[in-house]
């Protein structure tokens, strides 16, 4: 395991499992593959992203490689609890995901599941969730999906991806949309008063032919390859800081019209 950086502010301990009867969750589920996120989503989105812009100045990149419509995965890279609000603040579509199931109790699960978010159980191999993602993107909807697992620690990109992304991007067929975001590891620096610029750069679609039953080699094989995406992105970022990229994307956009 990684050791967190002392630079930054502790985490919470992880707890890896949740003790709680599946049935618990089973009127989450329920809620996610039938209705879509209401009111609630969209007051949480102009909240997050009035934050994002004032206390994290963040800037979006090539938010046009995201489809419109149609199913879609989008796989950012995962250091903050704000990274699927700085996902979504770019596009118009609403985005969707899981989260651990300790969340899911008063008074987060007034917010989280109204607003579209779904379970995972921890310390559990958890099928509804599987079954939950599916039920989005066969609805056309946008999912936000960690291929890292949890948060960074050490406020490094992984070296290691877990498998379940490959299995639902093969099952499905959906296109994945690789993301870097860029310094949200240090949001979790505000109550040093520490607001880190947040850049968020998204990457062209990736898409494999439909598997129905892949083996796990091959959803690794996936994940691996979303990861290395990931990671390529995440270095120009670090590279490049934010006026390298805005001039880069100038210059492709360019490129792209002539």
């Amino acid at each position: 395991m990684a050791e967190q950086d002392p630079r930054l502010s502790s985490m919470k301990a992880q707890v890896y499992k949740d003790s709680r009867e599946k049935e618990y969750f089973d009127k989450f589920h329920q809620r996610a593959r039938t209705h879509e996120p209401n009111w609630v989503y969209e007051v949480t989105r102009v909240l997050t992203v009035l934050w994002g812009l004032i206390a994290f100045r963040m800037r979006g990149y090539h938010s046009e490689r995201v489809p419109n419509e149609g199913a879609v995965i989008l796989a950012p890279n995962h250091a903050s609890f704000m990274d699927h609000f700085f996902v979504g603040a770019f596009i118009r579509r609403r985005v969707r995901f899981m989260a651990k199931s300790q969340l899911f109790k008063p008074p987060g699960q007034w917010v989280f599941s109204p607003g579209g978010v779904f379970p995972v159980r921890r310390g559990a191999f958890d099928e509804d969730a599987f079954i939950t993602t599916y039920s989005i993107l066969e609805r056309r909807g946008a999912l936000v999906m960690y291929c890292e697992g949890g948060r960074s620690r050490d406020g490094k990109v992984s070296d290691r991806a877990r498998p379940g992304i490959g299995r639902i991007a093969l099952q499905s067929g959906s296109p994945i949309v690789p993301i870097a975001v860029y310094g949200s590891v240090r949001v979790r620096n505000w109550k040093k008063l520490q607001f880190p610029k947040v850049l968020v750069l998204y990457g062209e679609p990736l898409q494999w032919d439909r598997i129905e039953k892949p083996t796990r080699e091959q959803q690794q094989e996936v994940a691996d390859a979303v990861l290395t995406e990931i990671k390529a992105l995440y270095a120009q970022l670090e590279q490049l800081g934010p006026k390298g990229v805005a001039q880069r994307v100038r210059q492709e956009r360019r490129a792209a019209t002539a």
